[in-house]
């Protein structure tokens, strides 16, 4: 299929320009009017660049601000209808790195619509890089430039602050703990991410992404502090269940009851809300967090 779009990456000034088969740059073309965004950072980015009115759809991961909860939902950001997408007209796209399924975006592309991925790095450099990237998208780079400055020194400041803590706490993230079995994140994950901003250390290594671990491999890790999202559902696990899984019953997380639950979106997005995320993570491990 033919790719109407792709995405060169400037790591050095934290850039993406994107660029249509013929080779003219997005932020030259039409301003884009009718906007699908697809995952809950990159919507937040478009309503902080003072473009929410631009917004026919959004996915069901995008949850913050309350406002666009009316509307649209085109489903979940990795399993997209491309019909329902396109029945809504837009004329740009611009997703979070996962959309999926491949399928579900090679139609989008071969439709036509303009669609822009973009970057994902779980570090202060990349959220400027994605707030740069969408800006570029929406054709918005002085608006762009001002909230990513904005962002940036804020981010500075928390890493100052994460720096400051001399005893950094063991912090598993927990995904998912459905049949007693443990799925954390690991190296190069959001969860990673947001416990090294907030002054933490993750407590699950020695592997990337978020996997299922052994009862040894958590029994190994002893964290300090259970870190989750506030789930309902299939994935949600009341404190006390949780804590009296083997695994994780003689750890010092379970010893002190330590269980923090946080916005999910809020947690790991990587948005322009990513340092209030580190600041009240730091504040609940090292405060209130037991």
């Amino acid at each position: 299929m033919t790719r109407m779009f792709t995405i060169t990456r400037l790591l050095n000034v934290g850039a993406v320009l994107a660029t249509c088969a013929f080779g003219t740059p997005l932020a030259a073309q039409d301003t884009a009017k009718r906007i699908v965004s697809l995952g809950g950072s990159v919507t937040e980015i478009v309503v902080a660049l003072g473009a929410e009115s631009r917004l026919v759809a959004r996915d069901s991961t995008s949850s913050f601000p309350d406002s666009i909860m009316a509307l649209p939902d085109v489903g979940y950001l990795r399993a997209l209808s491309p019909e329902g997408v396109l029945a809504l007209g837009p004329d740009l796209i611009v997703a979070e790195a996962d959309a999926g399924p491949v399928e579900a975006v090679d139609v989008l592309r071969a439709a036509g619509v303009p669609f822009v991925t973009m970057p994902d790095d779980p570090t202060p450099a990349g959220v400027t890089a994605k707030i740069t990237a969408v800006a570029d998208a929406l054709g918005l780079p002085a608006e762009g430039a001002a909230l990513a400055a904005r962002v940036t020194a804020d981010l500075a400041k928390v890493e100052a602050e994460a720096a400051t803590v001399t005893a950094p706490k063991r912090v598993l993230f927990i995904l998912s703990a459905q049949g007693g079995r443990i799925m954390a994140g690991g190296d190069g994950t959001s969860a990673e991410g947001i416990i090294r901003l907030a002054g933490g250390q993750n407590a699950a290594t020695g592997f990337d992404g978020y996997k299922q671990m052994t009862d040894e491999a958590v029994l190994a890790a002893a964290p300090d502090v259970i870190l989750m999202m506030n789930r309902d559902g299939d994935h949600a696990a009341a404190n006390a269940d949780l804590l009296a899984l083997p695994s994780l019953a003689t750890s010092p997380a379970a010893q002190n009851g330590a269980i923090i639950r946080m916005d999910g979106l809020l947690l790991l997005g990587f948005g322009p809300r990513t340092a209030t995320a580190a600041r009240d993570l730091n504040a609940a491990l090292y405060q209130t967090g037991g």
